[in-house]
């Protein structure tokens, strides 16, 4: 049964080395494509980015609305009071307590707004700065890759020229032997 086992064993570790094996021979392509889908997200990113924003803004518009309503709705209550109108002016004092409750809950997702925006926009910048210098880095590998195999494919080809130099020597002796002998 150990046998057996050891048997499977070999064979899982063959099948990790063959996996390896593709990896690596093809490290460039997966970190390629890699980059490209960390792109994508991070236009996925700018995009959430943009709704905050926007989001942000409309906040920032409602909260604006809300202080300018409960201020006119307090000028209304202050003047129906010194108008001896105090039914209006109580209306006028709910009206603005509403509104200011209003304005606090509206106050509270603006601070959300902008404490989301000011995150996304650190985490897109880093991310952006990381796959500039990733990007960078295969270019860099990249290059050196191309500069490797030209320094082979010259190196082979003097190796061959050498070769055939030998060759074509090798074939003047014999000759220049055949016709010492003759």
């Amino acid at each position: 049964m150990s046998v057996w086992s050891k048997i499977v064993t070999a064979m899982r570790g063959g099948a990790t080395e063959v996996g390896e094996a593709i990896v690596d021979n093809q490290a460039l392509r997966i970190l390629d494509q890699e980059i490209r889908d960390a792109g994508e997200e991070l236009k996925k990113a700018e995009q959430s980015l943009t709704s905050v924003m926007a989001k942000r803004k409309m906040s920032a518009s409602k909260v604006a609305e809300l202080e300018k309503s409960a201020t006119e709705y307090e000028n209304h209550a202050r003047s129906s009071a010194e108008k001896g109108d105090s039914d209006l002016a109580l209306e006028c004092a709910t009206k603005v307590g509403q509104l200011r409750a209003d304005l606090d809950a509206e106050q509270q997702y603006l601070a959300t707004f902008k404490q989301s925006e000011s995150t996304l926009k650190a985490n897109i910048d880093k991310a952006k700065k990381s796959l500039k210098q990733m990007k960078q880095k295969v270019d860099h590998i990249k290059a050196t890759e191309a500069v490797n195999k030209a320094q082979a494919a010259c190196s082979s080809r003097h190796t061959g020229a050498n070769s055939k130099m030998k060759t074509a020597l090798e074939s003047m002796e014999r000759i220049e032997k055949r016709s010492e002998e003759h």
